[in-house]
């Protein structure tokens, strides 16, 4: 009795239910079938559906048949069949550059209450910031971080292990994922952290005689950097090289190691580290509400002051504000909100300040990292900025506070918030481009072990009947309520399932690999024009993501040319939304897609209201 009243009282630990999480469960052939043939339906004439029937028909008697029963077998030797297949397939094996195409990128909240942007302290709040940060990091490695949860179901807390101390390394054919960081129990973790300054680059260890430095010596520190910045040339800006294409990347590393084997030494010292710190010269904060340009400063910033294939990068801004840019092979983006979200609500808690010692211990001073280069070197840096600057400038990203309502409103009406917003964004898109645009929206299956993300696709034939319903005049209310409710009611359908692991979406690309892993010709069943033109391999024209209900907000490129990248926060009172489009794309444009969304809120809140749904 005794015992039980003592697991009671003790706090649970972050890893404590990896061990009992259920493995990542295989959906029924049937089942994703007949959910692919419902996706694809907005997207067909009667000819094109009929002939995409037929070829699900054979495939499910089949070739499906086959490559079904293999995957079940993978799946009972395996609590994640698709874990690494996805790493590959989603991030690793691609070549594209990450930097601007994969990684997300975001404003810091800190500057909405207690860090308004001024002039001359950018130094102390990125030691206050990144004490913080040091803090989160400790909790992870205690194992005191408590485990987040669904309800109460326990989530699968795997990716914040990836959160510190990692790095993605670039391969010719594949890259590979480095992840140095352990628990205490585990064994030592790496304490040391890198600064990036005008093309320059320094490490110093974040802990004295065990105790993480307070921030009036991390300030020591990263004056120090600045300093000798300031006074000397600028360095060669290696870190240039992490957003070439990843096979570029690849061998101008080689090459580099080549030059001499110290160069690997000081990769790896970049690579182990805890994160990077980022001293960036730009003012990127114009006006309150206005984080457009640090959005796109976070994302498309200075090459040669980031490492892009850090997990983490904490960008300090000359006027006060912050960013961040991440990789986003390791984790999903849910796992840097976590972290930003704990930094703004301390910081909040503080208001920005630092109450302890101001005292400073003989910490040793940073030490500068130098890499050996030749001309090939610098040539390869010089073209790697090139082709970032040129492609960065064909990103067009809005970021945009929705100020009319917010999550209250909606939720007054019974109604399920981000569905809301995924919605409105179906409908904006059909105004603009009067045709029903597929979309991914990130579900989580983080309740199974080692779970990341499944698809859910919100373009449903409801949402198409009800966007239609509301652009034809002859409808009335009651009508394009009635199909509004059916839209809704689908979505929040799939969701569920998606996040119960039975969307067919990660299903598909399991069958998929099996047969190239088997050297099988592709099936035709991914071979259909249908199976592109709803998204498929990539292919949605809509990348969206809900980047949840606190006050931090990201931003991605779209997936597609002719797509749109859309991620959005919900507010009680107001909506925060990313939107990229390609300008070299004619048909996209963010700022038409913004105003269609506007509008399109305003009439569905009308439509909610004028009787109850």
């Amino acid at each position: 009795m005794a015992n039980h009243h003592l697991s009671e009282s003790l706090p649970e630990r972050t890893f404590q239910y990896q061990h009992t999480l259920p493995s990542l469960p295989v959906p029924t052939l049937q089942g994703s079938l007949s959910k692919y043939l419902d996706a694809v339906r907005p997207f067909a004439s009667d000819e094109e559906y009929k002939a995409t029937v037929d070829i699900v028909r054979r495939f499910q008697d089949g070739v499906g048949k086959e490559l079904h029963q293999k995957l079940l077998q993978r799946a009972r030797t395996k609590r994640n069949w698709l874990e690494e297949w996805w790493l590959d397939a989603a991030y690793l094996e691609v070549r594209i550059p990450s930097q601007l195409n994969v990684n997300f990128g975001g404003p810091a909240p800190y500057l909405e209450h207690c860090w308004p942007p001024a002039e001359g302290v950018y130094l102390q709040r990125a030691s206050i910031s990144t004490w913080h940060a040091l803090q989160y990091w400790n909790m992870i490695r205690t194992e005191s971080l408590a485990p987040q949860k669904a309800g109460t179901t326990p989530l699968d807390m795997d990716q914040f292990r990836m959160l510190f101390c990692t790095c993605k390394v670039p391969g010719v054919k594949k890259d590979t994922i480095h992840n140095y960081f352990k628990t205490e129990s585990e064994g030592p973790c790496p304490s040391h952290l890198v600064v990036m300054c005008r093309g320059r680059m320094f490490t110093f260890d974040a802990l004295y005689n065990g105790e993480i430095l307070t921030p009036p010596e991390l300030l020591r520190q990263l004056r120090y950097v600045r300093e000798r910045c300031e006074a000397e040339p600028d360095g060669d800006g290696m870190g240039a090289l992490t957003s070439e294409e990843r096979t570029c990347w690849a061998k101008a590393r080689e090459h580099l190691i080549n030059i001499d084997p110290h160069n690997q030494v000081i990769l790896e010292t970049i690579q182990s580290s805890l994160f990077v710190i980022s001293l960036d010269e730009t003012k990127p904060y114009s006006s309150p509400q206005n984080y457009t340009k640090m959005t796109a400063e976070a994302l498309i910033g200075d090459p040669a002051i980031r490492w892009g294939d850090k997990s983490y990068n904490s960008i300090v801004y000359s006027d006060g504000s912050f960013g961040s840019t991440c990789d986003h092979a390791p984790y999903d983006a849910m796992v840097l909100v976590s972290l930003c979200w704990y930094i703004d609500q301390q910081l909040q808690a503080t208001g920005g300040q630092w109450k302890g010692s101001e005292a400073l211990r003989p910490t040793p001073l940073p030490e500068e990292l130098i890499f050996t280069v030749d001309e090939k070197v610098l040539s390869d840096i010089k073209c790697a900025k090139e082709h970032f600057l040129k492609s960065s400038q064909d990103l067009e990203l809005l970021c945009y506070a929705f100020t009319a309502f917010g999550k209250a409103a909606i939720k007054q009406r019974k109604l399920h918030p981000d569905t809301f917003v995924q919605l409105a964004m179906q409908l904006s898109y059909y105004k603009l481009h009067r045709k029903p645009g597929s979309c991914y929206e990130t579900a989580m299956t983080r309740k199974f072990y080692h779970g990341r993300t499944e698809t859910m696709r919100p373009c449903t034939q409801e949402s198409v009947w009800w966007c239609k319903a509301m652009m034809d005049p002859t409808q009335d209310t009651h009508t394009r309520r009635e199909a509004m409710r059916l839209a809704f009611k689908k979505h929040n359908q799939l969701m569920v399932e998606a996040q119960e692991g039975r969307g067919f979406d990660r299903h598909f690309l399991g069958l998929y690999l099996i047969a190239k892993e088997e050297g099988r010709p592709t099936p035709e069943l991914f071979m259909d024009p249908l199976y592109a033109k709803s998204g498929g391999g990539g292919n949605f024209v809509l990348s969206s993501s809900l980047v949840g209900y606190t006050t931090v907000l990201g931003a991605v490129s779209p997936m597609v040319h002719h797509g749109y990248g859309f991620f959005y926060r919900i507010r009680d009172e107001s909506i925060m939304i990313s939107m990229t489009a390609w300008k070299s794309c004619h048909e996209t444009d963010a700022a038409s897609l913004f105003n269609q969304f506007s509008s399109s809120m305003h009439e569905m809140l009308q439509l909610a209201t004028t009787s109850q749904l």
